[in-house]
């Protein structure tokens, strides 16, 4: 038969009629050891394949992979933006009360740059800013949002 490998010999044929008795096997990878028994056995793969293991290394550290280049991208971008985040609200918060606002504009602002830093003491501001606003529906809506915000910092520091 084309391509069939005949057990009872140490030859095989190759694919084109001609015969290879030094082709190579790959032994099976060994199952990985878990040398520190403070750690869980790893749970059975269900992959029928398992993934391919460096057989020449001589350390007993499991060998793990680095996480992909565009994770790597991804997270210094996300903490670039985190720290121009930080200067920005650093740089604004005394050049707040200088933004010309409507009592509402000034609460929202209030409320972003407490979200954003987690800054209890802004909270006595927002209050002041939403007691200003002359719409009663939009001032009851502005002291739920500091209620709600109080009920965060104080079940965020009980826990």
């Amino acid at each position: 038969m084309f391509g069939h490998q005949n057990n009872d010999q140490d030859q095989s044929n190759n694919g084109y009629g001609q015969v290879n008795d030094t082709q190579p096997t790959n032994p099976p990878a060994p199952a990985p050891l878990n040398f520190n028994p403070a750690l869980p056995t790893p749970p059975p793969q269900d992959s029928p394949a398992a993934p391919a293991t460096d057989t020449n290394t001589t350390s007993e550290e499991p060998v793990t992979s680095a996480p992909p280049v565009d994770m790597l991208v991804a997270n210094d971008a996300t903490n670039d933006l985190l720290d121009i985040k930080q200067r920005a609200l650093n740089e604004l918060s005394p050049l707040v009360e200088h933004l010309e606002q409507s009592p509402e504009e000034k609460f929202r602002t209030t409320m972003m740059m407490i979200q954003a830093t987690d800054n209890q003491a802004l909270v006595k501001d927002a209050y002041a800013a939403a007691q200003a606003i002359p719409d009663e529906k939009i001032k009851a809506q502005a002291l739920l949002d500091i209620v709600n915000e109080i009920n965060y910092f104080t079940q965020h520091h009980q826990a």
